[in-house]
């Protein structure tokens, strides 16, 4: 009966959204009694409702996580997607690590988050609070919908099966349990935003007010998506045995939209809530954000990519996506229209200020953004017409890399720059230090390294500069007194920073080596030798495996030992390759056993080789990028929460 209880709370979640959207519908059209403007009782009930809807939400993806962790196969989706000898680990995680686990998490995570609003939300005012609980109601109606008429994750098999048939041996890892949680946190995050985007238009407050309460969780999602991210990037590096960290491909774009989207917003938001600025541009994105948010879902669950992110493959579910993205976006562009006229200017500012610099970043990072969009979904349409094409990294690298250097620039200057109004000769002289890094830089990569590629040198021109720019703002600063959310600005474009420098460290200086070798035999790569010492075979919890022992030693330092393999699973029966990777100080050995020719003594191994300098830059600048949101975030809510009691006090 526990299946039959999960569904039967997923139903009342769904109930409870349908009241919660009627409350908050009558809460802002009840009219004004005995002076009073905000329909105090259907406030509150609106408020009770969505915590209920949240909890019940919750109750429903914890059975679903029982019912894999007791290897229940009289459920459908356990039985396909699970296997009784699994390890804990990919049990739990099994529960997501699929279309209809993943679709309850995300609705799961979006009920909670509009139980979070109900619960903290003090802010705003009491009607524009219903309306925005209202429209993320609506939101998870839809998708209420979806789980119940197209995708039950509930459904039982008859007769149960013996036992399951096993999950995709590429999501048997430890990040199948980090990466797409951390990803629909941030997807829902952005729900929120849209939410009170869609609150403040209906009830026609838009202001600074309305910016303060939407920023924690625009600022909170973004975190998010850059952890799930960097997270994601990691896991395919180490995975899929191909030595690389980004590959533009459309699974992949699906995260990145949202979060070029948010990071946008993000500064947006803060210009109208310290500035009381762009104010109709902040409506715009907060819905561009949340519009990537559900197109990512789209492309990843409507079967419409081969991938092993797209579970999905009845053409059914697809449509259903469609029609919500269709019917939330198209509704909420509407409403944009039908009441952007009535958004007042709010403060205007000169070009050369720390607004106008927000606003360049904005354009620069919505045109990074189109030419995502348009290399991402340009291909499936193509494909719909029955043309077949592809679009790889060389147009997105010549297309968004000359965006994102004078992104960079624009970064680099708009913390140095004064709100309102600022002179360009201050400007100049302030970005004379980051200007002297780039100079030098650039001068010691021609000198030292002359045949280097011009993005390269660009990438690493960049990061000199903008690291030494990020820093700049503590000039002459109390540290100790100096604001979390200053520290957390200065943190995330310090890690911007290092993230480049990594990445076009990879590019300029990485080393590789395809050998066929001998046990006993020798290559090089970089500064290492390796010696392909032995192959054995290796019995794991659910997999087999033929494992490379490789002995490497750097010049004349100590001799250590990778065991790259090549894993056979056999429920399902697929073979991976698990790479092996040592992480130094200045960069990483990245090693991957291929297939073998031949048997006995005269048997080659193909082994691939990289030697990577500072790759792990990479993802150390993506730790430092949501490090400093985090402190930002602490910083930002402890100055409002500090606000509130002095106003209190008055």
């Amino acid at each position: 009966m526990m299946a039959e209880g999960g569904l039967a709370a997923l139903w009342l979640a769904a109930a409870l959204a349908l009241v919660q959207l009627v409350l908050a519908w009558g809460a802002c059209r009840a009219p004004a009694r005995d002076g009073v403007a905000d329909p105090g009782d259907l406030i509150r009930a609106t408020r009770r409702i969505a915590i209920a809807q949240g909890v019940l939400a919750a109750i429903a993806f914890f059975i679903l996580i029982l019912l894999f962790v007791n290897s229940d196969m009289s459920v459908l989706l356990v039985a396909t997607n699970s296997h009784s000898a699994k390890p804990m680990i990919y049990k739990i995680a099994g529960a997501w690590g699929n279309h209809e686990g993943s679709m309850l998490l995300w609705v799961t995570i979006l009920a909670v988050a509009g139980a979070g609003v109900a619960l903290f939300e003090r802010q705003l005012a009491g009607r524009t609070l219903a309306a925005t609980l209202g429209a993320q109601a609506a939101i998870a109606l839809g998708f209420y919908a979806f789980l119940a008429f197209a995708s039950n994750p509930f459904l039982r098999l008859t007769p149960p099966a013996p036992d399951g048939q096993g999950l995709n041996p590429l999501l048997q890892d430890p990040g199948l349990a980090f990466h797409p949680p951390t990803l629909y946190l941030g997807y829902v995050g952005l729900s929120v935003a849209f939410s009170f985007a869609v609150g403040a238009l209906v009830m026609r407050d838009v202001g600074p007010a309305f910016a303060r309460a939407m920023r924690p969780w625009v600022l909170g999602a973004w975190i998010f998506l850059t952890i799930g991210i960097a997270a994601g990037s990691y896991w395919a590096y180490y995975e899929l045995g191909w030595g690389g960290w980004w590959f533009w491909d459309p699974v992949e774009n699906a995260s990145l939209m949202p979060w070029l989207a948010a990071t946008a917003l993000l500064h947006s938001v803060t210009v109208l809530a310290t500035r009381d600025g762009l104010r109709a541009w902040t409506l715009m994105l907060a819905v561009v954000a949340f519009s990537m948010s559900m197109l990512g879902t789209f492309l990843v669950r409507s079967g419409i990519l081969v991938s092993v992110h797209a579970f999905a493959v009845d053409p059914t579910r697809g449509t259903f996506i469609l029609a919500l993205l269709g019917l939330y976006i198209g509704g909420a562009l509407a409403l944009f229209g039908a009441r952007v006229g009535t958004v007042k200017q709010g403060s205007t500012f000169e070009l050369v200020s720390r607004e106008g610099a927000l606003v360049i970043n904005n354009l620069l990072l919505t045109v990074i953004l189109g030419i995502v969009f348009i290399g991402t979904l340009y291909p499936l349409v193509a494909d719909a017409m029955g043309q077949q094409l592809s679009i790889g990294p060389p147009f997105f690298n010549k297309a968004a890399i000359p965006v994102m250097i004078a992104l960079m620039v624009v970064t680099m200057a708009g913390p140095m720059l004064k709100w309102r109004r600022d002179k360009w000769s201050e400007l100049a002289r302030k970005m004379l230090l980051p200007a002297a890094a780039a100079v030098t830089i650039a001068l010691m990569m021609l000198l030292l390294l002359p045949g280097i590629g011009l993005f390269p040198l660009l990438g690493l021109i960049s990061a000199a500069a903008l690291g030494v720019a990020s820093i700049v703002p503590l000039w002459r600063r109390n540290l100790r007194r100096t604001p979390l959310h200053i520290w957390g600005m200065v943190i995330a474009h310090l890690g911007v920073a290092v993230s480049i420098a990594g990445m076009a460290s990879d590019s300029a200086f990485k080393q590789e080596r395809l050998a066929a070798l001998r046990v006993g035999e020798v290559t090089s790569v970089g500064p290492f030798e390796v010696k392909l010492h032995e192959i054995r075979p290796v019995i794991g919890d659910n997999w087999s495996a033929m494992e490379a022992v490789l002995i490497a030693r750097r010049g004349d330092g100590k001799p250590f030992q990778l065991n790259p393999q090549q894993r056979y699973f056999n429920q399902p029966v697929t073979t991976t390759s698990e790479a092996a990777i040592r992480t130094t100080t200045d960069g990483q050995l990245y090693t991957v056993l291929g297939a073998g020719e031949g048997s006995g003594p005269d048997a080659r191994w193909q082994l691939r080789l990289w030697w990577k300098p500072w790759v792990t830059f990479i993802w150390f600048g993506g730790g430092l990028i949501a490090f400093g949101g985090l402190l930002a975030l602490i910083g930002r809510i402890r100055r409002e929460r500090r606000s509130a009691s002095e106003e209190e006090l008055r």
